[in-house]
């Protein structure tokens, strides 16, 4: 194992165990609380996470397990897993994307890593690139970009820019707990104020109404549109999926706080998680039209790569009752499988179900005037700030 290659090892049997391999390391910090031999982690270490799991992501080799070689406390409880901040040093910000079935070609994310901890987020994948896990390092492993603000001034000033809205909370919420302290988003929005840039955002957090000074602004010259995250009404239910997002009544809350403010606000019915909490469509949204949303939009359930894994462990433990059909049901969706990642099918799935709850929520906006098109934003008045150096710009060219 010196040189960085996976040998092959004996287990308590001597019978010989393939890659990957097992490597068994004294109890830090990092492995507190994994169960010997798996990579779960006790509820008291867990501390309200949303998974209940830390496997190493796709690209490790090896995966450490903590294990009681009689020298530790072992009857003591494992020590509670705490949030830990890093600094991302990306070199860019905004993130093009050419997917044909995204609404948008450019986003920002100020975080890699959400401390929402939802246990369906389709972004846990992408911790595994930073040699993390899907699972609750995604939880507690944030990585956050301070130069954001910098970093976007830089790019919008670059010549060849051609403004398009930038799209917020695509991959990870830009207003999970963090933001409160570190005001990164609120750093980038100043910047996209300065230059009459559109943009648009999805949170499930009530903190963006810290912010609506500017997204009203911004929104009075049709530079701006929100839409709350909201997958349930059920307190107890949103509690196990998303534990430290906003509770249903505040992100309620926040619908009505911004379209008193005059931003317009939509509402995500999403994840639909068929056979859980799918029936809670049409109520959803006749809750957000009431407090002011304009606009709707749902995604069904994605599990892509470890996500399937991290999503059916969490449903066995969280509704056992419900677990197999809830599965049954998904794989129904999608041709069979846990998911389908076919463009233009994997946000909506196929087959009965599927077009049951297609036509049950066009029904639905229909009815409650949230299917009505809006006006897109205004690219047109996007234009590059006076600064102190630029003061000959006033006599022309």
């Amino acid at each position: 194992m010196v040189d960085g290659r996976a040998p092959k090892a004996k287990n308590g049997s001597g019978r010989i165990v393939p890659r990957p391999v097992t490597v068994r390391l004294e109890e830090t910090a990092e492995t507190a609380g994994r169960q010997e031999g798996t990579a779960k982690v006790d509820a008291a270490a867990r501390g309200g996470r949303g998974t209940l799991s830390n496997a190493n992501g796709r690209f490790e080799r090896f995966d450490a397990v903590a294990f009681d070689d009689g020298w530790g406390q072992g009857d003591e409880p494992a020590p509670r897993i705490e949030t830990r901040v890093q600094t991302d040093k990306s070199r860019t910000i905004i993130t093009r994307n050419d997917s044909p079935d995204i609404s948008f070609d450019r986003s920002i994310n100020p975080y890699r890593g959400c401390e929402h901890g939802c246990t369906y987020c389709f972004a846990r994948p992408t911790h595994a690139y930073l040699g993390f896990s899907p699972g609750i390092d995604f939880e507690s492993r944030i990585l956050a970009k301070p130069d954001a603000a910098r970093l976007l001034e830089g790019e919008l000033g670059a010549r060849s820019y051609a403004c398009r809205p930038i799209a917020m909370g695509t991959n990870t919420d830009p207003y999970q707990p963090v933001e409160k302290k570190l005001r990164i988003t609120r750093g980038i929005l100043e910047v996209l104020e300065r230059w009459n840039h559109p943009l648009t955002i999805v949170t499930k957090s009530a903190l963006v109404q810290r912010d609506i000074d500017i997204l009203g602004r911004m929104a009075r010259l049709n530079l701006a549109k929100v839409a709350l995250s909201v997958t349930t009404l059920d307190r107890r239910l949103a509690r196990r999926m998303e534990p430290r997002a906003a509770t249903p009544e505040k992100r309620l809350e926040t619908i009505k706080a911004l379209s008193a403010a005059g931003v317009p606000v939509g509402v995500m019915t999403a994840p639909m998680i068929p056979g859980l909490n799918d029936h809670e469509m049409e109520a959803i949204l006749e809750a957000a039209a009431k407090a002011g949303a304009t606009i709707a939009g749902y995604v069904m359930l994605r599990l892509p790569l470890e996500i399937k894994d991290l999503f059916q462990e969490w449903l066995a433990a969280a509704v056992p009752e419900r677990a197999g059909r809830v599965m049954a049901l998904i794989r129904d969706m999608r041709g069979g499988k846990a998911y389908d990642s076919t463009f233009g099918l994997r946000q909506r799935g196929t087959g009965p179900y599927a077009d049951l709850i297609a036509q049950r929520f066009r029904l639905a906006t229909a009815r409650l005037g949230l299917d009505i098109s809006r006006r897109p934003l205004d690219i047109t008045k996007f234009r590059r700030p006076l600064e102190r150096d630029d003061q000959m710009a006033l006599f022309g060219d």
